[in-house]
């Protein structure tokens, strides 16, 4: 045994074998060594990079091919040259390649030290013992410097990930030197581990930092396109380091160069990310959410985390770190007191490590709180962009069918359906339940915030809560209290059956109210997932370890007071809900009064609905203003739980544990005590939030799961199980167009109702009980009764209606091969140019467009606009005639290259002479030869010679018959009479089309802008906005914000009195023993001080709520009077959308974000203020740094709120088209179907939605750069204080403690403050928007002298002498000294061709429109008599007639003045009851629901109800101006003789008419050309003028004979 040991030790002398049996020896030590841990990851690294090596391998053939150079024909110094251009653009640019130089150089410069170490014949035997770990240090420097080498020369992939890999074990290895040699330093008693290398250690550390760190944190990266065929412009967020995306230093170059400008433009702004355009958005995301991609019924909630998992995912780790970034401030405070404590003895781990713990764990912090919120705001645009092109494209698939009740399922949501209001939606927050995003930028009393509410009151300015509403009002709200109570007292089962009632309001709000429910959801399920349990759970924790058992009694008393504030926020709840009840309500009426406000002006009703709304606002007001104070309770709630939980925890700790409260543990408990509280707050605002969202998900899951689609879609939607008879056409009857056996309803469910009484549900079935077949290549005509089916018929082969087919041998036919183009007796127009909606998309032919201008009878009216084609034709085709528009719709048909064109009535708008130029000109054109023309007209003697095939439609929705015209006049006998009675005014001559003069290209486009451009401010909100709310709150303004100043001046006094009285509590223990410290006494006084506080805090608060309601009720009278009091030129030049987006989203942001933003603002700047005084009352010396940080603070806010503000009015003009795309396609969306233009529609849906992702993203990222700055300024403030105080300052435990907790709040709210100032002018917008509503011209106000007598009017009679008018103080005049007298009782007809001032001179006579001349009503000059009382008694009946949404009563007599026997005479009068029978279930009567604008009625039907109504006011002088243009002459005939004997003989009736029929038998006749009167007397009389203009009409006419016996009949009577 002893030979063994000695040869084992002789052995051991060799060398190497020596150090082999050391290293043996020692191995378990050496395992043991953390310089291992990097090596560990390199093979791991190893693994991955060996796994992927072949698809590297592909990458890198496939990016160099076509690369290659021959080295033949290349000089070397070029082929040099050539292959560094080629290294650089695969890098990305020639910055990347020198910090990947770089990184190569520091790691050779790594692996050379190694190797010197390794092979140093210097090194010391016991430092023998660790060379395997310094070969295994050689080892992993070697491969980092291969992969780094890939990274260089590597292709994009290959580089890409090599650089990664390299970066990821360099920053480990950094990690490990960190913790064994700089960690040592911060303790007393360990040393660190590889100090025996002296001065090498730090080199290799500093060239660790610099390659694992710096160069990781400050090397750009290269731009890789998602779509590389596109040159899409590069954002700088996909190429900028990470240190840049960090820290938004990139946003620097735009900030700098906007802030130079007085208004920044879209297209300066930073360009959209690829992975942010909504086609790859739409890729992404449509598999798993689109209901005709999956079959998947699982919640959309489910399948919207499926899809932005990644986000989701970044969102939770986020809030996890920042949570463990945020105890570092409590922990070092508790540390640095304890040295404090101990008089600055000794500890086992130095200062200095508890104040870079300080710094980092802020710094640490901070950086995941703005990255969670720039997920959070990302995910928010993201779901906005999807969502909204989801409900558009399946809103191009849904059956539109007649809205008349409110659906249920919108009645059972708690949701805000109310239009143009996103501010109603996301706030059923306690914290303020009014006021949605904006809730959370109160944070509390101080300052400390969890990123969570950060995030929130970065999100006061969403671009959804703004002005998202402008264009979303133009539909009805679906959740009208009103409507909702009628339709379920009256048919609840039916309205369950029926989900799309109401539909386009319906689907206007799922894409804004329902919309912006969705806007945090990410981050409200995150923090209440995620963060806030995992938050509470580290409070506990950290307080039991600081306080003991003591901390569990906190805990068991928030558990047993947390039901209060939950029983408060039901509460909540339900006044939210009442709150949007009568929100909603007003919203109704206030959408439905500016849509048919020309009406109210016409009429004169503008002090009953200023009434109405006024009394509707009240009614809102008192539902705001308990919404609004139990928001208070809950803040109360929310700021006293956490002191019960303090007090009983102190309590339990110093009267029963009998321990000592040092100043350690005062203040880093309370600091945990502030997140607890904060945390609580959160979540009780942010629950409701979830509750509201998961709501609105349901409601747009709803929508694309169950509304109804046409057959088309619904086949394709349900598959087999699908209750859609497959349409299948007979190889026979393929390429006809035609309709076999079959019915047709407008739903699936439009079985007509039987319930007697109540509220009627108007159903209509359209059969064809043999074959139908549309002759090709000639004109079909339609022809039939009002409301007899015409129209459904062209629905039918279009598809628009339910299919039923009645057998076997069932089928409708339109082949679409050749195209389809569809002109609607609604005409439907764009926002565009004339040009633009004639061409609709085709490319342009200028001989073929003129062709079509000319045939279309546009040439004329072209050249009566300035800007011709380009003219706009302005919302709703606002700036265009009812002729023109329908003139306009057949351009756009006739230009189209389609074979088949269905015309629905194309003729009913225009007047004779322009109808038979259409016939003669267009249907007989070269452009309409050979292709398929099916026409629906009531002009039957007028087409009726050029077409080839007639259906007659009986008033049943059945056919009567079809094939000749003779065959259907000897079927239908009233059909006979009335082509016999029909009168034809045929114009003879050529329409003298005047030649348009040239004009420059550009003044015609800016003169045919009638639509002025959305008002935009510059710069900071004005004071004149702010002294609109700020000076409304009191009859004394300066007095009240005095008071309510004071109130928080009091307040946070005593809030940091009560954390200094803490601190002087704890003082005691370090001057006396603990058992004569009187902790009763002290106890006792610091809950005092809180009762005061919160007493304080309720008056303040209450005090300020009934201000803001006071300043909200003056400022809504005074924008509604103002806008009812405008005139009908400015109501022209401005979209409906947009007055009623003032009146709807405006007033609740003044309600909300407004009233939210100016209480926070004060509330904040005071806390601020009184932090720093008290900081510097124990600290002096820091007066300079506090006014460097709020320099500093204050040039970042200026910069910041001078761009934002821009960018914040810019995305409220990016908002409003998208929702007026939406609006249009939806109200087109027959014709957008019938042309086949869905994916032009959609295509221009992208552009407009990635314009406004844009403009948001660019919005939020600002928000971000300005928080990371701040944050950072307000770091390096608490972290110098701090420092000072621990070793520069005498200042005791307790006061250095106060001190450092005053500057930390101090601190943290400074971002808050700048926040909350920048919410303040961001909802200050909505003030300057209300403001310029209140400076709009005027008509003259009511005075007492303008009261006219109360026996006034007497009779009709009417005197005008020399009357001139225009519409605008410099526009040309359209009335040239027109004088005429009219008796009372007569009966005056006015025709003239269009233009010629027919309709001016009806305005004129209302004072509508500017005026000159002199006018007499019944003897009263009516300029000197109030323009209420004028037009209340005059009726006028416009073209297009106006209805409002509710029963045909509420119609009729909208005030209740009057009973149904008079409504009913009236109705029978306008002569609705020749167009039903009585026997009918489905007929018209009082309790009839209108759906709103009469959608559910025929254009004539509609004409008939607007005369009833203004047979119901009974006024002596009756105005129709071309009122029964779209009705049946026999259903004329019937009108024209009720007015003729029912009128009262005072009664005198203007009528302005196409057919000369309509006014052949009238007292008079005025002859209009060019705004004068060419000729006015008895029509027998003006019939014997030889060159008279009306007798020329008449001998052209097909019957004169009878026209002239009409004439001489009324001469005679």
């Amino acid at each position: 045994m002893g030979h063994v040991q000695t040869w084992s030790l002789e052995i051991s002398q060799v060398p190497l074998l020596n150090t082999v049996s050391i290293a043996v020896s020692a191995g378990k030590s050496v395992w043991k060594d953390s310089l291992l841990i990097p090596v560990c990851c390199a093979g791991l690294s190893v693994l991955i990079l060996a796994k992927n090596a072949a698809t590297w391998r592909r990458t890198r053939k496939s990016d160099y091919q076509g690369e290659v150079v021959s080295n033949s024909d290349v000089d070397p110094s070029n082929l040099q040259r050539s292959y560094l251009k080629r290294r650089i653009r695969s890098l990305g640019s020639i910055t990347i390649l020198c910090f990947r130089l770089l990184d190569l150089f520091t790691i050779l410069a790594l692996l050379s030290i190694s190797l010197v170490q390794l092979f140093d014949s210097k090194l010391e035997r016991e430092r023998d013992a660790r060379l395997a770990v310094q070969i295994a240090q050689c080892v992993l420097y070697g491969y980092v410097a291969i992969i780094s080498t890939f990274a260089l020369l590597g292709s994009t992939h290959v580089g890409r990930t090599a650089f990664i890999h390299a970066s990821a074990i360099l920053l480990v290895t950094w990690g490990v030197y960190m913790y064994r040699d700089v960690w040592p330093l911060a303790t007393l008693d360990r040393t660190p581990s590889d100090a025996v290398e002296g001065p090498l250690v730090w080199t290799k550390l500093g060239l660790l930092s610099f390659s694992g760190v710096l160069i990781p944190l400050f090397s750009p990266r290269k731009y890789i396109p998602l779509y590389p065929k596109e040159s899409l412009p590069p954002s700088a967020e996909q190429t900028v380091s990470l240190f840049s995306l960090l820290f938004y230093t990139y946003l620097e170059t735009f900030i700098w160069r906007a802030r130079r400008l007085s208004r920044i433009t879209y297209e300066m702004l930073p360009p959209l990310p690829d992975y942010d355009h909504l086609r790859y958005l739409v890729g992404r995301t449509f598999p798993v959410l689109d209901p005709m991609r999956t079959k998947s019924q699982r919640h959309i909630g489910l399948l919207l985390i499926r899809v932005f998992w990644w986000e989701l995912s970044n969102l939770a780790a986020m809030s996890i770190t920042a949570v463990i970034g945020a105890f570092a401030a409590p922990i070092s405070i508790n540390q640095l007191l304890q040295y404090l404590e101990s008089g600055r003895a000794e500890a086992p781990i130095k200062p200095w490590f508890w104040l870079a713990l300080f710094f980092s764990g802020r710094l640490f912090k901070d950086v995941s709180d703005q990255w969670f919120i720039y997920y959070t705001t990302r995910l928010s645009v993201r779901i906005q962009a999807i969502v909204t092109e989801l409900v558009f494209e399946h809103a191009l698939r849904i059956r539109m069918k007649a809205d008349t009740d409110d659906s249920s399922n919108a009645a059972e949501s708690n949701s805000s359906t109310a239009v143009a209001t996103p501010d109603n939606a996301s706030q059923l927050s306690p914290e303020g339940t009014q006021d949605g995003g904006s809730a959370a930028s109160e944070e509390d009393s101080s300052g400390e915030a969890t990123h969570s509410a950060t995030a929130s009151s970065s999100t006061a300015a969403a671009p959804a809560t703004s002005d998202s509403g402008k264009g979303k009002a133009k539909a009805r709200p679906d959740d009208d209290a009103s409507a909702k109570k009628g339709s379920e007292e009256a048919k609840p089962d039916s309205a369950k059956k029926d989900p799309s009632r109401h539909l386009v309001g319906r689907i206007n709000n799922l894409v804004s109210s329902d919309l912006n429910n969705l806007e945090n959801i990410g981050m409200s399920a995150t923090f209440l997932i995620v963060e806030s349990p995992f938050q509470i759970m580290l409070c506990i924790v950290f307080l039991y370890q600081i306080l003991g058992w003591s901390a569990l009694v906190g805990l068991v008393t928030m558990l047993i007071t947390l039901p209060l504030p939950g029983w408060i926020t039901k509460q909540i709840q339900g006044a939210h809900r009442e709150k949007m009840k009568r929100t909603d309500s007003r919203v109704q009426t206030v959408t439905e009064t500016m849509n048919v406000i020309r009406m109210i002006k016409l009429f004169g009703w503008e002090p009953r609905i200023t009434a109405q709304l006024d009394k509707k606002r009240e009614e809102e007001l008192v539902a705001v203003r308990r919404s609004k104070l139990l928001t208070l309770l809950i803040n109360a709630c929310n700021n006293l739980i956490p002191i019960l939980i303090m007090l009983s925890t102190f309590f339990t700790y110093t009267v029963i544990m009998k321990e000592e409260l040092t100043a350690s543990r005062v203040f880093s408990s309370m600091a945990v005590f502030d997140m607890l509280r904060i945390d609580l707050q959160a979540s009780f605002w942010i629950i409701p939030q979830l509750v509201q969202a998961k709501v609105s998900l349901e409601r747009i899951s709803d929508f694309l799961r169950n509304t109804e689609l046409i057959d088309e879609f619904e086949r394709a939607r349900e598959g087999e199980s699908a209750e859609i008879w497959t349409n299948t056409v007979p190889e026979d009857r393929k390429g006809v167009i035609g309709i076999r056996h079959a019915s047709f309803t407008w739903s699936k469910d439009g079985v007509p109702s039987q319930t007697p009484g109540g509220t009627r549900r108007r159903a209509f079935v359209l059969t064809i009980e043999d074959e139908l077949i549309f002759q090709r290549g000639k004109i079909n005509l339609i022809i039939g009764a009002t409301g007899a089916g015409k129209t459904s018929l062209l629905m039918a082969l279009l598809g628009e209606m339910h299919y039923i087919p009645a057998g076997p041998d069932s089928y409708v036919s339109l082949p679409r091969e050749g195209g389809i183009a569809y002109a609607a007796q609604e005409s439907w127009v764009q926002n565009e140019t004339i040009k633009n909606n004639i061409l609709f998309g085709a490319p342009y032919d200028e001989v073929r467009y003129n062709k079509v201008l000319h045939q279309c009878a546009l040439e004329r009216d072209l050249s009566l606009f300035d800007a011709g084609d380009e003219t706009e034709v302005g919302e709703k085709g606002i700036t265009l005639s009812g002729g023109q528009k329908a003139r306009i719709t057949l351009a756009r048909a006739v230009y189209s290259k389609a074979e088949i064109l269905l015309l629905d009535d194309i003729l009913a708008a225009l007047d004779v002479h322009t109808s038979k130029w259409i016939v003669e000109k267009c249907l007989k054109g070269d452009l309409l030869q050979g292709r398929t023309i099916i026409l629906v007209t009531h002009n039957v003697a007028m087409v009726s010679p050029v077409a080839h095939f007639v259906v007659d439609m009986g008033s049943d929705g059945r056919i009567l018959s079809q094939g000749s015209l003779e065959s259907a006049l000897a079927r239908d006998a009233d059909l006979l009479n009335e082509v016999k009675e029909e009168q034809e005014v045929l114009e003879k001559a050529e329409l003298e089309l005047d030649s348009e003069k040239p004009d420059d290209a550009a003044k015609k486009q800016a003169a045919g802008k009638l639509v002025v451009a959305e008002e935009r401010e510059e710069g900071h909100v004005g004071w004149t906005a702010l002294k609109l709310f700020l000076g409304n709150m009191s009859n004394r303004p300066i007095l009240f914000w005095l008071i309510y100043v004071s109130g928080h001046v009091i307040r946070q006094s005593l809030a940091n009195l009560q954390t200094w009285y803490l601190g002087y509590w704890a003082s005691q223990y370090e001057t006396h023993p603990a058992e004569e410290v009187p902790v009763q006494h002290y106890l006792s006084t610091y809950t005092m001080l809180l009762a005061l506080d919160m007493v304080v805090f309720a008056c303040t608060a209450s005090y300020y709520v009934f201000g803001s309601l006071r300043a909200a009720r003056i400022v809504h009278k005074q924008l509604v009077t103002s806008v009812l009091g405008t005139t009908l030129r400015w109501l022209d030049k401005t979209p409906t959308a947009r007055i009623i987006a003032r009146c709807t989203e405006d007033i609740g942001m003044l309600d909300n974000r407004v009233a939210r933003a100016t209480e926070i603002m004060t509330q904040v700047f005071v806390y601020m203020l009184l932090k720093v005084v008290a900081v510097l009352i124990f600290s002096p010396i820091f007066v300079i740094p506090a006014i460097f940080v709020s320099l500093a603070s204050g040039i970042c806010a200026h910069v910041f709120m001078k761009v934002q503000l821009s960018v914040k009015r810019e995305m409220s003009n990016s908002k409003a088209p998208v929702l007026a795309h939406f609006g249009a396609a939806v109200s087109g969306i027959t014709s957008v179907r019938a042309y086949g233009a869905q994916e032009a529609f959609k295509a221009e849906a992208y552009r407009r939605i990635d314009r406004y992702t844009r403009v948001a993203i660019t919005h939020w990222n600002l928000n971000r750069w300005l928080g990371s700055r701040i944050d950072l300024i307000a770091l390096f403030f608490a972290t110098g204080l701090a420092t000072y105080l621990t070793y520069a300052s005498n200042l005791s435990a307790s006061n250095t403690g106060f001190s450092l907790t005053m500057a930390t709040a101090f601190s943290s709210v400074i971002n808050q403050m700048i926040r909350v100032v920048n919410e303040f002018e961001l909802s200050g917008n909505s003030l300057e928007r209300i403001q310029q509503y209140l400076l709009i011209e005027q008509e003259p106000k009511p005075t007492p002298e303008g009261v006219p007598p109360a026996y006034w009017p007497a009779s009709g009679q009417l005197e005008v002498e020399k009357l001139s008018a225009r519409y605008s103080e410099d526009g040309p005049k359209v009335l040239r000294e027109v004088s005429f007298e009219v008796a009372a009782g007569e009966r005056v007809g006015i025709v003239g061709r269009t233009g010629s001032g027919k309709s001016s001179l009806t305005l004129a006579l209302l004072r509508c429109i500017l005026t000159e001349g002199n006018v007499r009503y019944d003897g009263l000059p009516t300029e000197k008599i109030n323009l209420d009382a004028l037009r209340s008694n005059i009726t006028i009946i416009p073209q297009v007639p106006e209805l409002l949404s509710g029963t045909l009563r509420q119609n009729l007599d909208p005030f209740s003045e009057h009973d149904d026997a008079v409504l009913n005479d009236a109705l029978r009068s306008a002569g609705l009851f020749n167009l039903q029978d009585e026997s009918d279930q489905s007929r018209i009567t009082l309790d009839t629901h209108i759906a709103g604008g009469g959608a559910n009625l025929s254009v004539g039907q509609r004409q008939i109800l607007a005369l009833a109504r203004a047979i119901v006011r009974r006024s002596k002088l009756l105005i129709l101006d071309e009122a029964t243009s779209a009705i049946d002459y026999e259903t004329d005939s019937i009108i024209q003789t009720s007015l003729r004997t029912e009128l009262g003989k005072d009664v005198t009736l203007l009528t302005v008419a196409h057919r000369l029929q309509t006014i052949m038998d009238s007292d008079k006749i005025m002859v209009l050309d060019a705004g004068q009167i060419v000729e006015f007397g008895k029509p027998s009389e003006l019939l014997k003028k030889e060159n008279g203009l009306l007798r020329s009409l008449v001998e052209e006419s097909g019957d004169k004979e009878h026209l002239y016996a009409m004439a001489m009949g009324a001469s005679t009577a």
